[in-house]
């Protein structure tokens, strides 16, 4: 979980999908996590409801998501992209098929030096993905 002052963490931010996004990357890996989920309340800018921001790690890595208005939000770009290295070939072809799935490939799978299998792979909801077996 998120705690001191000290701790680094990836945010992301979403345009009203960040709860969706979330539990989607959680589903994803065995060793996720979710710590918690604060909503837009009334009194709160933004959409009443909405997932204002959301903590969860994936094999130990803390993220942060939020949900942003549209009009303020910085599109996400594969400039930044989240690496993942694959345990064996039947989790990357997993992890290709879920993240390729209403998203897009930018490039692989292609064997790449050491690599037997690597990708680029930009999801539905607009994160970048690098997997590597």
């Amino acid at each position: 979980m998120i705690e001191a002052k000290n701790s680094i963490s990836t945010f992301l931010t979403f345009a009203g999908n960040a709860e969706a996004a979330m539990d989607f990357y959680v589903s994803l890996f065995e060793e996720a996590e979710v710590f918690s989920k604060t909503y837009i309340g009334e009194e709160d800018r933004g959409e009443t409801g909405k997932l204002l921001t959301g903590v969860f790690a994936l094999r130990g890595q803390s993220f942060m998501v939020m949900d942003m208005e549209a009009e303020f939000l910085t599109p996400l770009t594969w400039a930044t992209s989240i690496l993942v290295q694959c345990q064996d070939e039947a989790e990357f072809d997993r992890l290709f098929a879920a993240f390729s799935e209403g998203g897009s490939v930018m490039m692989g799978p292609v064997e790449m030096g050491p690599f037997k299998k690597v990708t680029w792979v930009t999801d539905k909801f607009g994160l970048t993905w690098q997997l590597v077996w």
